[in-house]
């Protein structure tokens, strides 16, 4: 840590340990009853995830996993899914920030380096039960949660195919059984003057009882609207807008003491710039210059509902659940992937997704022995259209009549089905045995339209196949062209998924635990083929169109600690992860811009140790503190990774992408009770993340990060009204999304000092997040 980085995080503690004391003395005689900020943070921490009868305390479940309650998810001014990428050991939730609000999920160097949407995730989201089957509109504003959870390590047992980095577990608030009303509003903005401008957002939840006792009601609103963190040098104008709306609903209806449906829908409609790229052949990575001359765009429509049946049944007094879920997401994009003020490379997109998915399971006890077990389904097709604008590639004598365009994409019909059951059996009083196994079959059926020169089409409107004709290449050539315009296929994969662990439990609040798990990463598919020569080399290697499953087995032990009175928590693990067959998203340069080619590329293992915990210093001060090391290297590689035209030692010893070799991080939560005045909350944070490579070929790469956080809550008088001053990112440190390489022709960059290789001499596409943040919040719950 540098002299300016520990100062600056010292200073925000000092903060916190500074606020006057003598307002705590004079406020202890007259200050009504309150639960301090720390007794609602230190409370027990209930968690879903092993979909057991009856929610389990976070501390007795053996799984790596950090659980935020409501409390906990306001006091870090949560506000997405990559609020969070900071506050977890290994756990990286970045934005990808090619098209906005995809994730780019990693745990434990687990992860996905592409927007390429016929990629499944490595980190499965899972909403109210209902997994999201794409990483597309993932990173939105979310409100009005009751918890998230954040599960380290392959979760295929319970959760199935595409978690073998883990899970996030997402649980909506339910409607209540008392009238309740929430309202939140929040402006905040750069400090710098060179900077954009705000962003301003507004929730509002109303719940109560429709019919006491029978039907409960909810109806919430989040709006929000960004101004444009980024200054854009091309046109002196902000750019990073964004306007969006959700609209949430929920109704639990109670027939009789035994079942119970709760059903939630939600809207939401973005509206937004496109990415706020940056090229290092023209800018410094270490700053938020840049300057383009297409703003691009994106627009997108997301609707998500589920319906929950609860049964509770005598059989071993247990609980038959029922979970249907659906979602659809329409999005178009707009992106100037060459990053600079020339028109050398911009995008285009149509993405639309549809799901359908259905778990039924039971959950029961029978004396020593706790049953989970389950049926699932899920379904989805996927319509992706591509649009490459690459004037500089136009054949001069092309007639100026004739666009010139590069389209392509593809389609794909997905059905999984499945079939899970677990065992926690009690051998004795201290010892637990834990056995499961989850069976399942997927299928995908795709047709890959190569992008190309060719006439205007839609993937999505059907006017673009792989069965259709090559006109325009056509064109070009005399009509002598006679290669495929694309291919239709299809694949099915069976898996077996078991666990075996024990878990011991040396006293009430000590328990230790070790496992071994298998997890699968689907096959497919790549919507994103642009060189038909290297795509058709990859075919002849390998004997398949598309691309295989990643298989990763996963050995861990670890610990969970507490005090008597829970002020005290620590908790760690180690872990031994072996990846066979990675996918990755391979890079190199083309005729089409850049071409991204998806490869089973290596085998691979990863080790790691974790800890994280809390500590009530004082009854008015908490500490937490979080911390993961990684080490990771290739064991295997039958693929050229770093494109000299072998494989050898070279690539062998190429640092695996994603994975930091340390990430940690330390917190301060002081509460100070006013009396008659209210009281002061006041929280501080530091967090570091290892610089880490993003490509395979350690060509790009993503610098450290510390980030430090503050935020100072007034309780007011007034009940029920709280008053937050919020700093983000106090240190301005610069974060990107990705780091593509570019084909162009720019600047020479061989100067600048890095340790990795040089940026290319066209640079590399890095959208940027925002930097340094200060806002207001106010908050009024009834």
């Amino acid at each position: 840590m540098t002299l300016n980085k520990f100062l600056m995080t010292t200073a925000s503690a000092a903060i916190i340990l500074s606020t006057p004391a003598f307002a705590q003395e004079e406020a202890a005689a007259e200050a009504p009853t309150r639960e301090s900020a720390l007794e609602r943070v230190l409370g027990t921490v209930t968690v879903t995830a092993t979909k057991k009868a009856d929610v389990e305390d976070v501390q007795t479940v053996p799984v790596a996993m950090t659980a935020y309650n409501a409390d906990t998810l306001d006091a870090l001014n949560v506000t997405t899914l990559e609020s969070l990428s900071y506050s977890s050991p290994n756990v990286s939730l970045d934005d990808v920030g090619t098209a906005r609000g995809t994730a780019n999920f990693a745990i434990r160097g687990l992860g996905v380096n592409s927007s390429i949407p016929s990629i499944d995730p490595a980190v499965g989201v899972f909403v109210d039960g209902v997994y999201l089957g794409v990483n597309s509109g993932v990173v939105v504003d979310m409100f009005d949660l009751d918890s998230i959870e954040v599960l380290r390590g392959p979760q295929g047992l319970l959760f199935g195919r595409n978690t073998t980095g883990g899970a996030i577990v997402v649980n909506t608030a339910n409607p209540t059984d008392e009238f309740s009303f929430k309202a939140r509003t929040s402006i905040d903005g750069p400090v710098d003057g060179d900077r954009g401008g705000a962003n301003a957002n507004f929730q509002a939840i109303v719940s109560g009882p429709l019919i006491e006792n029978v039907l409960n009601g909810k109806f919430g609103v989040s709006y929000n609207t960004d101004d444009g963190y980024f200054k854009n040098l091309h046109n002196g104008e902000n750019h990073g807008e964004l306007q969006s709306v959700t609209y949430r609903g929920a109704l639990e209806f109670m027939p009789t003491d035994a079942l119970t449906f709760l059903g939630k829908l939600e809207y939401t409609d973005a509206r937004s710039d496109g990415p706020s790229g940056k090229n290092t052949a023209y800018f410094d990575r270490d700053n938020f210059d840049m300057s383009i001359n297409n703003p691009g765009f994106g627009e997108n429509e997301t609707i998500l509902g589920s319906l929950r049946t609860d049964l509770d049944v005598d059989f071993g007094n247990g609980v038959i659940t029922n979970i249907f879920g659906y979602r659809k997401y329409e999005s178009t994009s707009g992106a100037d992937i060459d990053a600079t003020p020339m028109t050398l490379f911009h995008s285009n997109a149509e993405f639309n997704q549809e799901q359908y998915s259905n778990e039924l399971r039971y959950a029961g006890t029978f004396d020593k022995l706790d049953l989970t077990t389950g049926l699932y389904y899920f379904e989805q097709t996927l319509d992706y259209t591509e649009i490459r604008n690459l004037p500089t590639t136009r054949p001069p004598t092309l007639p100026a009549s004739i666009p010139w365009g590069f389209y392509g994409g593809g389609t794909l019909d997905h059905t999984v089905w499945g079939a899970f059951a677990n065992i926690d059996y009690s051998i004795t009083d201290k010892l637990v045995a834990n056995v499961g196994v989850r069976y399942s079959v997927e299928e995908k059926s795709g047709d890959v339209i190569y992008i190309r020169p060719r006439l205007p089409c839609s993937v999505v409107e059907g006017t673009c196949s792989a069965t259709g004709n090559n006109a325009l290449i056509s064109l070009i050539t005399g009509g002598t062209v006679q290669e495929p315009n694309g291919f239709r296929d299809s694949n099915e994969w069976k898996n077996w998924t078991p666990k075996v662990g024990f878990q011991y439990f040396w006293n009430d609040n000590v328990q230790s635990y070790a496992h071994y798990t298998k997890g699968f990463r689907s096959g497919g598919y790549n919507f994103r083929i642009t060189d038909l020569p290297i795509f058709q080399q990859f075919v002849t290697q390998t004997g398949s169109l598309g691309f295989d499953e990643e298989e990763v087995d996963s050995y861990e032990v670890g610990f969970k600690s507490q005090s008597d009175d829970g002020r005290i928590q620590v908790n760690g693990a180690v872990f031994m992860t072996e990846v066979g067959n990675m996918q990755r998203e391979v890079n190199t340069a083309g005729s089409s811009g850049v071409v991204q080619n998806i490869i089973n590329t290596t085998d691979a293992t990863i080790v790691g140790i974790e800890f994280d915990g809390r500590i009530a210093l004082t009854d008015t001060l908490l500490g937490s503190f979080n911390v993961g090391f990684m080490d990771a290297g290739y064991d295997k590689v039958f693929f050229d990774l770093n494109a000299d035209g072998v494989v050898d030692r070279e690539d062998l010893n190429l640092d695996l992408p994603r994975v930091p070799p340390m990430t940690y991080g330390f917190g301060l939560m002081k509460d100070i009770n006013l009396g008659s005045a209210g009281a002061i909350i006041a929280r501080a944070s530091y967090q570091h993340r290892d610089r880490i490579a993003y490509t395979d070929s350690n060509f790009g790469w993503i610098q450290d990060a510390d980030m430090v956080d503050v935020d100072i809550t007034w309780e007011t008088p007034f009940q029920g009204l709280t008053a937050s001053l919020y700093g983000k990112n106090l240190l301005d440190e610069v974060q990107i999304g990705n780091d593509t390489q570019l084909p162009f022709p720019g600047p020479n960059s061989t100067g600048q000092n890095y340790s990795y290789p040089v940026d290319p001499a066209g640079g590399t596409f890095q959208p940027l997040k925002k930097g340094r943040l200060l806002g207001l919040e106010l908050t009024y719950v009834y």
